[in-house]
């Protein structure tokens, strides 16, 4: 529905403004229509339309979301496997993630069995890195070589645990002991006893920057909202990069550890609403918060009256319905107001004009969850951390092609080689690295003989790469250097949400060049200037130079020209 003006020269979003005076969540119709999907076989251009007719909304409302999300147009027989085919899925199993699963259940991924009890899914990432390849099998998960046989009886599940290690000797996120062992202790001491310009001034000492991929500087970000009466936070825990699941690791067994981070951060912004987003891939994520939360409020830490302070805050747990650039900000707040999740122009700014048109602050779950350490430390004593420039520490996520996978809490500045070598114990087997993809499908790759570089975002940027939300994926040599650039350009063309014409377009022609195979040419150089330059969100614009530094570390085992 379009726009229209009001007199102060503003623009209100009809859909927004429906929902905004029903009083009805935007996350409520798209749980709706996740509710209608399940056991349904048909087209979601179907059963969609019915579900908006309820909250007295037209039916462009409910076909336009369950068009877009994965969850909600995948059609879905009494039974529903989730496949993942991200790239350390991709990795663990030679490039063909889906074929052992569609023999064994004898679908094919999209499609729904003849007798309609069995539906396939192909998903980007599951979070199961470290055992891959990996499904969810409603909400149970196999994973490892046999997958297939544990999705038909044949064997028995295995699901292990992530292994976690902290490297740096004084954990900030990784150790349940500490200063921060209790953070509901530190949640209680600081909205009793601070106030929230202590919070902010000890945020900013920190240093602490945003985990999540754009690195922006947390206390620059809680300023610009200036405490604008209605503010909320958003805790982001859309971790969609294939490679990363340490917010999962986060939100399932430090929940207490994300909850409170969120209420400093609330309690900074002048907020007595929060917003926690996770990902429906992550399903004890989601129950494990929620559970966390009911405890919490039973025990004081959320309410109408916080601690008998009069502060009120509330918070809600919601559920993603299946898209990776949901997980950017604009994207995300359109997809807890109900609507598609889709990438939006700015300014304005969330921060100026966010979920409802209220000021919006989104931060990522490890961000978050470095609050606690912080308010019960010091600033000053989470700036010594790491580098001058980028102080703190950061968690790594390993894939399964190594030694010994697993999410690592490191400090900023540490060598890539060593994390690679030494934490992760090179790859498993005695297999010989080829590539490593660093910071997710947007990240970038290195080459075996590169990694002789800091890991900080400032120095992968300059090699090429980038820090992201810290997902190592290790690609051995069993894996076509092709076919790794085709697996690029499959993600890109799948995961844009469409909003632009750029990367709609752009993405879908990309895959185009990678199957024909042979030399890019020109058509390769137009493509990434109007990319680099036109796309409406850091997804397109990302993906030219993804697409380079994988031509740079594969040399000339790729054809010439995709370097650009």
């Amino acid at each position: 529905m379009s726009d229209r003006p009001t007199s102060d020269g503003g623009r209100i979003d009809a859909f927004r403004a429906l929902l905004s005076r029903r009083g009805t969540p935007g996350n409520r119709l798209l749980d709706d229509l996740a509710r209608a999907r399940l056991g349904s076989s048909s087209d979601s251009a179907d059963w969609s339309p019915a579900v908006a007719t309820p909250l007295g909304l037209p039916a462009a409302a409910s076909l336009g979301p369950a068009t877009f999300y994965a969850d909600l147009a995948a059609p879905q027989g009494r039974r529903h496997v989730r496949v993942c085919t991200g790239a350390a899925c991709f990795a663990a199993t030679g490039g063909r993630p889906l074929d052992a699963v569609e023999r064994a259940l004898g679908v094919h991924a999209g499609e729904v069995s003849a007798d309609g009890t069995v539906s396939l899914q192909a998903v980007r990432c599951l979070g199961h890195c470290y055992a891959a390849p990996a499904a969810l099998d409603g909400l149970l998960a196999c994973t490892g070589p046999g997958m297939a046989d544990q999705l038909t009886g044949r064997g028995p599940r295995s699901v292990p645990g992530i292994p976690s290690t902290d490297t740096t000797g004084d954990p900030v996120l990784l150790s349940p002991g500490g200063a921060a062992r209790d953070p509901w202790e530190v949640w209680r001491r600081t909205v009793t006893g601070s106030d929230p310009a202590e919070v902010q001034e000890q945020v900013a000492v920190s240093g602490l920057r945003g985990r999540g991929g754009a690195g922006y500087g947390v206390a620059a970000k809680w300023r610009s909202v200036r405490r604008s009466a209605g503010t909320v936070v958003v805790a982001n825990g859309d971790e969609g990069d294939p490679g990363s699941y340490a917010d999962r690791l986060l939100m399932e067994h430090h929940p207490q550890r994300v909850l409170a981070g969120l209420a400093l951060a609330c309690f900074a912004c002048g907020a007595s609403r929060g917003r926690v987003l996770v990902r429906s891939e992550y399903p004890m994520a989601l129950a494990s918060l929620r559970a966390a939360y009911e405890q919490a409020s039973a025990d004081g830490h959320f309410g109408p009256d916080v601690h008998g302070t009069g502060l009120r805050l509330e918070i809600e747990v919601c559920a993603g319905h299946g898209s990776y650039v949901a997980g950017e900000e604009t994207a995300l707040i359109a997809s807890l107001e109900g609507r598609r999740g889709c990438a939006g122009a700015r300014p304005p700014y969330p921060t100026e004009r966010g979920l409802w048109d209220d000021p919006t602050v989104v931060g990522n779950v490890e961000t978050l969850s470095a609050l606690p350490w912080i308010m019960s430390r010091g600033g000053a004593a989470y700036a010594r951390r790491g580098t001058r420039s980028e102080p703190g520490t950061k968690l790594v996520s390993l894939s399964e092609r190594f030694a010994r996978p697993g999410v690592y809490e490191v400090e900023l500045g540490i060598s890539l080689a060593h994390v690679v070598s030494r934490v992760g114990g090179g790859l498993k087997d005695g297999a010989r690295l080829a590539v490593l993809q660093i910071g997710g499908p947007l990240g970038g790759f290195l080459r075996a003989d590169g990694l002789d570089v800091a890991l900080t975002d400032a120095d992968l940027t300059a090699r090429g790469a980038a820090l992201g939300h810290g997902g190592l994926v290790a690609f051995d040599d069993t894996i076509a250097p092709t076919d790794v650039l085709r697996h690029i350009w499959q993600f890109a063309a799948a995961e844009s949400c469409g909003a632009c014409s750029p990367c709609r377009v752009g993405s879908r022609r990309g895959l185009e060049l990678a199957t024909a195979g042979g030399e890019p040419g020109e058509d390769w150089d137009r493509l990434a200037h109007v990319l680099e330059q036109a796309s409406l969100c850091a997804f397109g614009r990302r993906l030219p130079a993804a697409v380079s530094s994988l031509a740079r570390a594969y040399g000339q085992r790729l054809p010439k020209g995709w370097a650009s």
